[in-house]
């Protein structure tokens, strides 16, 4: 607007449009003016009354409300307001422009993600159904909050249609996506809003449609190949399940193709994908793709972007990559990559590269530190060796290195330090040693990011004060025994990790009271000599692990001022006294609390009594000295996914009603004092969500009926936790530090183990060391996702089930020191990945089986069962007789006829002892336990 002058007509101004025979303003079109200030009702803006077009788009009306005068512009037919920083309620007014053909009121959000303009559902519903010429309706980031009025479909002439980030909820109408003239259409970040995509007619127009993060689920219909003019499809975060319909690759017009992170089934990329020839973006993250890439991906010469993460896509990466010369970002993480990576990538002027989590090897090519173009380098979790060789990165414009968790050596290179826009740095968990110079990081002046832990190196120069600003600083197992003094003057810190240092002294009170720590809200202290009591941290401080030292003492009352805090981690120290009442008020955002291992005692009933803790995941009260029952308070805790009491003194009877808590995935109860059943015919149902169950080293008796087994949902199917559940640990998760995984101590494989990380697919159950007899249940059988099963030291009686030969993931199998008797399966040698076996002290008798896994086994599996035979012991087994019809009877006792009545029969005489095993088994009727467990393994197997 500054070449508007006065002198001039005003017609011939920028933006100004007239109509040339009534000399009348129709047009006025600032956007991108600079404007500034409020826009008042009594601008002469309103005075103009002829315009039919406004366009007021990108400027900067400071927050102020939009006029209703707006209203009176009755003959406008393009109005657009957007991203001009209005705020408040969109007037009713507007909805009287029925002549309009286009509307844009689309906005930005404030910074705390809170709406600037609202638009009522009446007012919403108004303008839609007043203005019926309306080709282009955007009102994209505008908080409407209500679901999509049915009268939408009938604006025939809509060709546009942007309704992203509007809180609309509800179910979509269908025939929406059916109006002819539709061209584009995004529903985008409605993150309640569900529907499914209808049957798609041939003469469609669409060539836009975006539904990302919303609710939109069912299958992709086949029709989709119909829509011959799309350009951007768009899904990324639904909820579609199914294959991925072959049609897609057909639709040569797409630019670009984002089917990340749904539920569809897995399948290849099909050598039609070198269809897609104008494609720019493909990305197919999380689309439970497998097998190798296509050759015919070369053809995608125009691909720009190119992502393909959390899949299970395998094979070397084929070199023909680097022939996609456009290419400037390239994601294949999370997949199972191998081989080394490829030499042409060279060729590509790459802006991002990402090949984290696969199984690459070899050396990490030089000429990856000399693309020019190339800003992230993202490289963890691999198998790449040797030692870093950088030489010639003066231009390297890199501002992301992430080369943590491989098997690099050697020292650090000073050329390292020439990377001059480095952010990001991390170099944990390698096998890189030497002493680095603190003082070199000086050089790296925009380095936000430093991890060095986990390696052989030592730490030089912990005094220097020229360094960079640190937001995230990580220094464990780096041997640095002191408290930096360098970290005085740190005052950007937001996580800090100096843990397993062997740092032997108390914490100095300049890193509490320093000004550079009001920011911090990460600290890992762990692994150290750290002693003395402790005090209250800043209270600025999340997270805080002080595990692993010896600290003394109680808790100290200004805790309950700790109003921030969501994980408390202060095990294996030598804390005592009794946990006071308001400890439970710590936080409602608390989600792990670990007190593991230290000298507590008392009841727990008044540590719960406040139930405040509703955010509670991880609860970790093991080796302390608690005493009393498991309070039923804790049943508020609904998110609780693991339960932690083994090594107390607590008593009582099976805590039935933990049941009740939906989340709960780990529940130890070892070596305590509980006593009992752990079944009831009227409290117990199962656990759906029970991964982890360790209940050893009680006093629980009792049998287990047939049905026991029958409704542990994630203990009986395989791999329910997502596709690659060995990279997924059970812990707290932090959108700013990923999964902080839990440890804790495990019996597997025959071995204590602690400091364990549970992975999400480590499914396990230890009943050992209680008093249970009966015979174990055939439906334990149905675990099939089980990995560890001890059932050892009990006075189980009966066969070992023939069941048992179905859990083809067990790897550990303990039933040693009961009363088991009859024949080892032959069903054994169906398990898969046996490593540890274990039968020992029972009464079996007859031939261990031969074959598969089972021959690995020393004696020392099977030894104190006086009647087995054969390998791996010395004695032979004597030739098998034909058995008799009674001995028949006998050897199918497990598919039905019960030894009992053969063992009747026995004394009574054969034909008695038949007659009561036909009225045992077929007159006892729907509640006998032969006809429970018959009918119920009938429909089990149907």
């Amino acid at each position: 607007m500054k070449f508007w002058k006065a002198e001039k007509d005003c017609c011939s101004w920028d933006g100004v449009t007239c109509d040339f025979k009534t000399g009348q303003v129709v047009g006025l079109d600032l956007a991108h003016s600079w404007l500034q200030g409020p826009l008042h009702p009594n601008s002469s803006l309103f005075k103009l009354r002829h315009l039919q077009e406004i366009n007021l788009s990108f400027n900067n009306f400071t927050f102020s409300p939009i006029p209703s005068e707006f209203g009176l512009l009755s003959r406008l037919r393009h109005l657009n307001l957007s991203f001009s920083m209005f705020s408040g309620n969109i007037p009713s007014q507007i909805s009287f422009l029925t002549n309009l053909v286009s509307l844009d009121l689309s906005t930005f959000k404030f910074p705390d993600d809170t709406n600037l303009l609202y638009l009522s559902k009446i007012d919403f519903t108004c303008i839609i159904q007043n203005m019926t010429n309306l080709k282009r309706l955007h009102v994209g980031q505008v908080n409407i909050s209500s679901p999509i009025p049915e009268s939408l479909a009938n604006l025939s002439s809509l060709t546009s249609l942007s309704l992203d980030g509007c809180g609309l909820h509800g179910n979509f109408p269908g025939n929406i996506f059916q109006l002819r003239k539709l061209q584009f259409i995004n529903l985008a970040c409605n993150i309640l809003l569900s529907g499914f995509l209808p049957h798609f007619q041939s003469s469609s127009s669409l060539g836009v449609l975006n539904l990302d993060c919303t609710k939109f689920s069912g299958k992709l219909p086949n029709s989709i190949g119909y829509l011959k003019s799309l350009k951007r499809l768009s899904l990324w975060n639904c909820n579609f399940v199914g294959p991925i319909p072959s049609s897609i690759w057909n639709l040569s017009q797409l630019v670009r193709l984002d089917l990340s992170y749904n539920h569809f089934t897995g399948h290849e990329l099909p050598s039609t994908l070198g269809n897609l020839a104008k494609l720019t973006v493909l990305a197919l993250e999380s689309c439970e793709l497998s097998g190798q890439l296509p050759s015919s991906l070369v053809n995608l010469t125009r691909l720009e972007r190119l992502f393909l993460s959390r899949n299970s896509i395998t094979g070397p990466i084929p070199a023909s990559i680097g022939n996609l010369r456009q290419l400037q970002v390239l994601n294949l993480s999370d997949n199972v990559f191998s081989g080394q990576i490829p030499v042409l990538l060279g060729n590509l002027s790459l802006k991002i590269l990402d090949l984290s989590y696969n199984n690459l090897d070899g050396v990490i090519p030089s000429f990856l530190f000399m693309l020019s173009s190339l800003k992230w380098l993202i490289l963890p979790n691999n198998q790449l060796t040797g030692s870093l060789f950088m030489q010639n990165i003066s231009s390297s414009q890199l501002e992301a290195l992430d080369l943590q968790c491989n098997k690099l050596n050697g020292q650090i290179p000073l050329s390292m330090f020439k990377l001059v826009n480095l952010e990001f740095l991390a170099l944990k968990g390698n096998k890189l040693s030497g002493t680095v110079e603190l003082s070199n990081f000086s050089k790296l002046v925009k380095l936000k990011f430093l991890s060095l832990s986990y390696n052989s190196l030592s730490i030089a120069n912990l005094s220097t004060t020229e360094l960079p600003k640190f937001g995230t600083l990580s220094l464990s197992s780096c041997n640095i025994g002191e408290f930096p003094d360098f970290l005085k003057s740190q005052d950007q810190l937001e996580s800090l990790d100096l843990s397993y240092n062997g740092i032997e002294d108390q914490i100095p009170n300049w890193l509490w009271g320093a000004k550079g720590n009001k920011k911090l809200d990460y600290m890992d202290l762990s692994g150290n000599k750290l002693h003395g009591s402790l005090i209250v941290p800043p209270l600025s401080i999340s997270y805080f692990y002080i595990s692993n030292n010896n600290f003394e003492g109680g808790i100290h009352p200004s805790f309950r001022k700790w109003n921030n805090l969501r994980v408390l981690d202060i095990s294996n120290n030598h804390f005592g006294g009794s946990v006071p009442r308001w400890s439970c008020n710590f936080s409602s955002y608390l989600q792990e609390l670990n007190l593991q291992g230290n000298n507590f005692e008392g009841s727990l009933h008044e540590m719960f009594t406040c139930g405040s803790m509703h955010s509670l995941k991880l609860l970790d009260l093991s080796h302390n000295q608690f005493e009393g029952q498991i309070p039923q308070s804790l049943s508020n805790y609904s998110k609780l996914q693991i339960l932690n009491l083994g090594h107390n003194q607590i008593s009582g009877i099976f805590p039935f009603w933990l049941q009740n808590l939906p989340e709960l995935r780990v529940l130890v109860l070892l070596s305590n004092k509980f006593y009992g059943p752990i079944w009831h015919p009227h409290k117990f149902w199962g656990f759906v969500k029970l991964g982890f169950m360790d209940l050893a080293f009680n006093n629980f008796n009792g049998s287990l009926p047939s049905e026991y087994f029958t409704n542990w949902g994630v203990m009986m199917v395989k791999d329910v936790d997502g596709k690659k559940p060995f990279f997924t640990f059970l812990g707290v998760s932090s959108p700013k530090y990923g999964t902080l995984s839990y440890l804790m101590g495990v019996m597997n494989k025959g071995v204590n183990m602690e400091g364990y990380e549970i992975s999400v697919i480590f499914k396990s159950i230890d009943l050992s060391n209680n008093r249970f007899d009966g015979e174990i249940p055939s439906s334990i059988g149905n675990l099939q996702a089980l990995i560890s099963l001890n059932l050892s030291s009990n006075s189980f009686t009966g066969p070992i089930p023939s069941s048992i030969g179905n859990m083809r993931e067990l790897e550990s199998l303990d039933l040693s020191n009961n009363k088991l008797f009859g024949r080892i399966p032959q069903q054994l040698k169906n398990l898969s990945f046996p490593e540890y076996l274990n039968v020992s002290q029972n009464q079996l008798t007859g031939p261990i089986p031969e074959g598969g896994q089972l021959d690995t086994f020393s004696s020392s599996s099977f030894e104190e069962n006086p009647g087995l035979c054969g390998s791996p012991f010395s004695k032979k087994c004597e030739a098998e007789k034909t058995p008799s019809a009674f001995e028949s009877k006998e050897i199918e006792s497990e598919n039905g006829f019960t030894w009992k009545a053969v063992v009747m029969g026995y004394g009574c005489g054969f034909v008695v002892g038949s007659i009561i095993g036909y009225v045992l088994i077929f007159r006892q009727g729907p509640t006998g336990l032969f006809w429970r467990s018959f009918v119920g393994r009938y429909i089990h197997e149907r």
